[in-house]
């Protein structure tokens, strides 16, 4: 180099390369070879860093000398590559060698370390692949590495081991790499990896999930290798497999088997629109791509298994799900997705096989049966030759099946013959076809013997609850050939299947003389009429003679042709003045005599009215907006009524019907403005109607034009809708503008919409309900003008309904009256008219009267609703009606019924309405019968309903005021009838006592009725316990406006009498328990009850103060939470129970256990003011002390003093108190926060007195408490559930002294490993919300540290190796960790040094 070359290069770094070229370039001859080898050798010594001496010996032109001077470049001599190699190898081995380890393992570590240097390059997670740059340096390592390995410094097997290692997912990338340079094979890596099935999976899966702009060649490249590895490996055949092939072959079928579901599954979740990454998946069936690397034979095994996987994939569909669900299953209907999987399997078969592996697959495997005829009609739909085999396969089916009888082989016949039939003739012939074919003629498998037509008629008769009707029409219609003499069992199949098409709405005489029966859509029968009388009308113009379709329905089918097809043919028309092919159609009817005479005139006589309302009418109906041609034609309607005959009305309510068509025409056209106008005008047309009818006749001398109007608007389900939607507006919220003569007519149609109902379809409201359901739900009683109002529409509506009952028969006569109303006046008519309650329904009345007027006679006549109210109460067939039960008036809807009247704005005064519900409870339901609603006589049942009514409207109350709409409940009846309530429960009582019944007293019924309550509250779950309460808290209200007295039984005893508090004892603990708020607390007014009702009860008693003494005792022991809540209250509830207690015995003292309670809070007040220790009374209990304590500690700064002196007993329990309190701040952090950390200081002091015992680890173990039961009686299960967290919480917050010797305390792992198990069972379930300020987790984590730390630090002999085993089984599942930490501590002894070799 000259001085400038070099002063120039002085600043710039070379790399190896460089120094070689530049070297090289001064020895440029070819015999100095030597030379440079010895130096590079030399330098190579000096290199310290393996992976960078590889990184520059893997450059891109490490050892092409090319010397570039002045721009240009000159060829040099270079190294060979398998001289670099030859060089890298001596290093390696000089470096093993002074390392003392195996040149193999240098050389895999070397390679590792620079695999994941390349791989960690520029990684980006959401591109899925690596980069071009990536990609490059990664094929120039491997060709290195494929040179090592020619010369035995590297092994494949460590070098998998090695980046096995540190990769808990291989990248697939690098792993198809390292098969395409053959360092690794894909088989050798899947058999030599345990693990391999699941991370190959879940890469081929984000493989195909990936879908980049460019990069789609490397992906399908890399899903073509693994996937024809995988193919190869699973479905290779060899003669003799050892195990480890059997093993991969296994391990590989599993793969494809889980993407394929993974692929289905897929395909049921997904819409239309495909899933990208499973239309990538489904190219891996192409032929082409998935057989580069395996043979035909085995690319055949692979689709014939994956082909069976995917007709058995979750075969959850039962055969009559197929029968009923297969028209949903056509091919354009099926997923695309699914379609295209079976035509891709499908290429490398015929369709004999393709067939020949279905019948298999159905003979010998449980089935989808959803992918198994979705195949088939892909196979038809793609396959213009399968419909040939198809009927072979299905011919070979029914033989086989009436060869063996087999059911099996003869539902699969007939759901694949449907199949064929629902993709259309152009594929299969139809059903009715194949069924007539198969079974039609004498020689059919069913005509051999009896047995065989038994067989065939009973398997039909098995399917026909399941059938669709299309399918029973051909049974029926195209029956099976059966000899005369066994014609009865073909009759008895037609009757069953007959009956099922009447249960459906689809009878068979209905049935289209031209209708493809196995089609999917089915018109309806006036449509399916027309298009019978036009295909017919066709026939007969082409022909020129009758079809004998016709002929043969005239006389076989003889109800529809008569009903339907010459109603249809005879429409009134007008006619043309020459005769077309209709008019010529029906006189060739009329000469072979199937057109009856009278209708052939009639229709003759009402195509001439036609012509002459035609001619005059045709210019104003078609200029008219449709609103105006209906007002016009429902005004011509109502001047027509009189003299009109049937056919002439008819004829005009056809026309009207055609005008509503083009407002209500049932499609998208939305027209709201115009529909409502048109409601109106129909409302107000039919009002006028009525009125114009009831003048001259009565309802039962009228024609039906009432009934064919209604059956206008019934016959177009918008209209309808529209109608009682409005008719629901009028009722609720205008009926002050309703005059009478509305209210008859309104009440006159809503009569004639029930009758027609069942010719209707239903409303819909928030559901699908009856026309008489919507319409009696509008109706509300809860004001004055209510109440008038709907008894007047009610009156008008029943009178109307029974007299027009008059004219029908008996047993239709109820179609006229709507209970609803009915039941509305079996409420209103006795509350409004007190002359009516001593003739109550039930009773019947007088025979022989005559029936009132009607109320159109009454309303002319001036007649008030109080008159035609009594004189319809009167009627009998009005008093008959209530002897069914869908008219009688329960006592439950009574009350819920008044319990929404609104007191301020009540028909009856206060004392008006207090003495109609007493004669409604003490007269009429008490006596009544309990199956016509009543009580029987039993004060019992009349109390309980009471009782439900009250807690239904409290509980309707809470969810009302909830949503800000108090003004609707505030002012209700709930204090009357909770006044009914009361009076009734007090002379229950009274008759209890002195008549001594052995019945369940008062309390007793108050108790259940709680418990009957709650229990619809069953399942676990948060909103079950949030039900719980809010039913508890309306029982509590209700509880708390009765006698406290009623909730202590007084029991007999000899000539005294004692108190029984059991009931009260087990509802507070099973019940009330659960929904204390706070948790452990009775509230203050419920616990006040509590103790009234037990010393009235006690006062009772012979000897007062001793009964009130032991009922106290039993409480105490065996209610832990009212004794609690009794402390707590005492200082508020002992003035209210003195003077209780004083003016029920004379001014005696309360009893001793009551007045332990305030001896225990004077001793509690006098340790807070931080006097000498007193002495604690002897006779309280550990948790009467604790009680007292804590409402006396609650919240000081200066509790805990004295801690040291008191008994350990009562300082756990206290310990348990301030642990609730600490538990409850924890899950509402935003309340109480000075009180919650007064808690948590005072738990801290009680741990610190008690961590060097085990007793405060009790009230953390359920199992083991001992003494200190009592507290899960106090808090609820869902408050036990997270004692774990507590625990945890209270723990981490100590120092870490005290941490450590709570960790050595005596059976400290006993309770922390379950508590901990606990906890994580809590974040698992969602059952733990940490604060905002808390990190996710956080108390998880610090919990699992505290407790490995913990595990050492036990003592060996703290528990027994049974013990450990037990603690570590519980955490297997849950954290192996944990588990593996307790094992140890479990055999120490067992660990061996040898194996920390690392």
């Amino acid at each position: 180099m000259s001085a400038s070359d070099s002063c120039e290069a002085a600043p710039e770094k070379r790399t190896l390369s460089s120094l070689l070229a530049g070297r090289v370039a001064k020895r440029p001859k070819r015999e100095d070879a030597g030379g440079l080898q010895q130096a590079a050798i030399q330098l190579l010594e000096q290199q310290q860093n393996i992976c960078a001496l590889l990184r520059e010996v893997g450059d891109t032109d490490p050892w092409d000398v090319l010397h570039t001077r002045n721009g240009e470049q000159k060829p040099t001599g270079g190294v060979p590559s398998a001289a670099s190699a030859a060089l890298l190898v001596r290093e390696l081995r000089r470096r093993a060698r002074r390392l003392g380890v195996p040149v193999a393992a240098l050389s895999v570590t070397m390679v590792v370390e620079r695999l994941k240097e390349i791989v960690g390059e520029g990684e980006d997670e959401a591109r899925g692949l690596l980069t071009s740059s990536q990609r490059v340096q990664l094929c120039v390592l491997l060709e290195s590495s494929r040179e090592l390995l020619s010369q035995g410094a590297l092994c494949p097997k460590l070098l998998w081991q090695e980046y096995r290692r540190d990769q808990r997912v291989p990248d697939l990338e690098v792993v198809c790499h390292l098969h395409f340079y053959n360092i690794l094979t894909l088989r050798h890596i899947i058999e030599s990896d345990e693990d391999a099935r699941p991370w190959l999976v879940s890469q081929l899966k984000a493989l195909c999930g990936w879908t980049p702009a460019r990069g789609g060649e490397e992906t399908k490249k890399m899903l073509s290798t693994v996937v024809g590895v995988l193919v190869g490996s699973g479905f290779e055949l060899s003669p003799r497999p050892a195990a480890a092939d059997r093993k991969a072959q296994l391990l590989c079928c599993s793969a494809l088997d889980d993407l394929l579901f993974w692929l289905l599954d897929t395909v049921e979740r997904s819409p239309m629109p495909p899933c990208a990454a499973a239309e990538l998946w489904l190219e891996v069936f192409d032929a082409s791509l998935c057989g580069v690397s395996a043979s035909g034979e085995t690319l055949q095994r692979f689709f014939t298994h994956s082909l069976t996987q995917t007709l058995t994939y979750k075969p959850q569909l039962t055969v009559s799900d197929a029968v009923a669900l297969q028209n949903e299953w056509t091919f354009a209907k099926s997923n695309a997705l699914l379609t295209s999987l079976f035509r891709k399997l499908a290429v490398v078969f015929g369709v004999e096989q393709l067939l020949r592996h279905l019948r298999q697959v159905l003979e010998t495997r449980e089935v989808n049966w959803k992918h198994v005829l979705c195949f088939l009609s892909t196979l038809l739909v793609c396959n213009p030759g399968a419909q040939l085999r198809l009927r072979e396969l299905l011919s070979g089916l029914l033989s086989s099946a009436f060869e063996g009888y087999d059911l099996e082989s003869m539902i699969t016949a007939f759901l694949l013959a449907r199949q064929g039939a629902l993709e259309g003739p152009a594929v299969f012939p139809s059903y009715g076809s194949w069924f007539k074919m198969s079974f039609g003629g004498g020689g059919g498998p069913h005509a051999a013997s009896k047995k065989s037509l038994v067989f065939l008629l009973k398997f039909l008769s098995d399917l026909v609850p399941f059938e669709p009707p299309q399918y029973l029409k051909v049974h029926i219609l195209q029956s099976p050939y059966v000899p005369v003499k066994h014609r009865s069992l073909l009759m008895e199949y037609v009757s069953l299947a007959k009956t099922r098409l009447a249960d459906l709405k689809e009878p068979v005489e209905d049935m289209g003389l031209y209708e493809d029966v196995s089609g999917e859509g089915a018109a309806s029968l006036q449509g399916q009429a027309v298009q019978d009388v036009e295909k017919a009308v066709s026939l007969f113009e082409s022909t020129g003679r009758i079809s004998a379709t016709v002929m043969e329905a005239s006389i076989f089918r003889r109800p529809y042709f008569l009903t339907r097809f010459l109603p249809a043919l005879l429409r009134p028309r007008t006619l043309p003045v020459q005769a077309d092919a209709r008019t010529s159609f029906i006189e060739a009817l009329r000469k072979a005599d199937k057109v009856p005479a009278a209708q052939y005139s009639q229709y003759v006589e009402s195509c001439q009215k036609r012509r002459h309302e035609d001619a005059g009418a045709a210019c104003s109906d078609t200029d008219d907006e449709p609103v105006e041609a209906l007002s016009v034609q429902l005004q011509e309607l109502t001047q027509l009524l009189d003299e009109a005959s049937e056919g002439e009305l008819s004829a005009r309510l056809s026309r009207i019907a055609h005008a509503l068509s083009a407002v209500f025409p049932g499609g998208p056209v939305e027209l709201p403005g115009r529909r409502a106008t048109v409601v109106d005008v129909i409302l107000r047309s039919f009002c006028q109607c009525v009125i114009n009818a009831s003048r001259a006749k009565p309802p039962n001398k009228q024609s039906s034009w009432a009934s064919m109007f209604v059956g206008t608007l019934l016959g177009n389900a918008e209209l309808l809708s529209a109608l009682v939607h409005r008719l629901r507006d009028l009722f609720r919220n205008q009926a002050s503008s309703l005059g009478a003569a509305h209210q008859l007519g309104l009440a006159a149609l809503a009569v004639h919409l029930h009758a027609g109902a069942p010719r209707g379809p239903p409303v819909r409201l928030l559901g699908p309900v009856r026309v008489d359901e919507a319409l009696s739900s509008a109706l509300a009683c809860g004001t004055r003008a209510g109440m008038l109002f709907c008894v007047r529409l009610c009156v008008a509506a029943l009178s109307y309904g029974i007299c027009r009952g008059d004219a029908v028969p008996p047993e239709q006569r109820q179609d006229y009256v709507l209970s609803g109303f009915y039941k509305k006046l079996l409420y209103l008519i006795p509350r409004l008219s007190p002359e009516t309650r001593a003739s109550p329904v039930a009773a019947g009345g007088p025979r022989g009267q005559e029936p009132p007027p009607g109320p159109w006679l009454g309303a002319a006549a001036g007649a008030t609703w109080r008159e035609a109210a009594g004189s319809l109460w009167r009627h009998p067939a009005f008093r008959q009606l209530q002897r069914e039960p869908q008219y009688q008036l329960p006592l439950s809807e009574w009350l819920a019924a008044e319990l929404s009247v609104q007191r301020g704005d009540d028909a009856l005064s206060d004392p008006e309405r207090q003495e109609y519900q007493q004669w409604a409870c003490w007269e009429l339901y008490l006596p009544r019968p309990e199956e016509q609603g009543g009580c029987g006589g039993d004060t019992r049942i009349l109390c309980s309903h009471l009782l439900r009514a009250v807690m239904d409207q409290q509980l309707s109350s809470r969810s009302v005021e909830t949503q800000d709409v108090r003004v609707s409940v505030t002012g209700t009846c709930l204090p009357d009838i909770l006044s009914r309530l009361q009076e009734l429960v007090y002379e229950m009582q009274v008759t209890d006592l002195r008549h001594g019944t052995g019945r369940p007293g008062v309390c007793d019924l108050l108790l259940e009725s709680a418990s009957r309550r709650c229990a619809s509250s069953a399942p676990a779950g948060v909103s079950a316990e949030l039900g719980l309460q809010r039913v508890l808290d309306a029982w509590n209200r209700v509880v708390l406006a009765l006698p406290a007295a009623l909730l202590v039984k007084v029991k007999p005893d000899g000539g005294g009498a004692t108190l029984e508090v059991d009931a009260l004892v087990e509802h507070v603990n099973r019940l009330q328990r659960r929904a204390c708020s706070p948790v452990g607390l009775l509230s203050c007014h419920l616990t006040s009850h509590f103790l009234r009702g037990l010393l009235c009860a006690g006062a009772r008693c012979g000897r007062p103060g001793e009964e009130v003494n032991n009922a106290w005792s039993q409480i105490s022991v065996c209610c832990p939470l009212l004794l609690v809540s009794a402390a707590h209250w005492w200082e508020r509830l002992s003035p209210v129970l003195s003077s209780l207690w004083r003016r029920l015995c004379d001014g005696e003292l309360l009893p001793a256990q009551l007045q332990l309670l305030e001896d225990c809070r004077t001793w509690a007040c006098r340790l807070e003011e931080g006097q000498l220790l007193p002495a604690a009374p002897a006779a309280a209990a550990a948790l009467l002390l604790a009680a007292s304590l804590h409402r006396a500690w609650r919240g000081s700064v200066s509790g805990g003093r004295g801690l040291s002196e008191l008994h350990r007993q009562v300082l756990v329990f206290l310990l348990f108190l301030c642990v609730k309190d600490h538990l409850s701040s924890l899950l509402d952090p935003q309340e109480e926060t000075p009180r919650g950390a007064a808690s948590a200081a005072l738990c801290s002091d009680l741990l610190l007195a008690l961590v060097d015992c085990a007793d405060w680890l009790l009230l953390f173990h359920p199992s083991e408490r001992g003494v200190y039961q009592p507290i899960a009686a106090v808090m609820s299960d869902q408050f036990a559930r997270l004692m774990p967290w507590a625990f945890y919480s209270l723990l981490l917050r100590q120092s870490a002294e005290l941490r450590r010797r709570a960790a050595r305390s005596p059976g400290f792992l006993r309770t922390a490993v379950p508590c901990y198990a606990g906890l994580l069972r809590l974040f698992l379930e969602g059952g733990v919300a940490e604060p905002p300020q808390v990190e996710p987790f956080g108390i998880l984590s610090r919990a699992k540290q505290f407790l490995l730390g913990a595990i050492p630090q036990t003592p060996p002999g703290a528990a027994s190796s049974s013990g450990l085993r037990e603690l570590e089984s519980q955490c297997s599942d849950l954290d192996p960790e944990v588990a593996a930490a307790l094992s140890m501590h479990l055999q120490p002894e067992s660990l061996s040094p040898e194996m920390d070799f690392l």
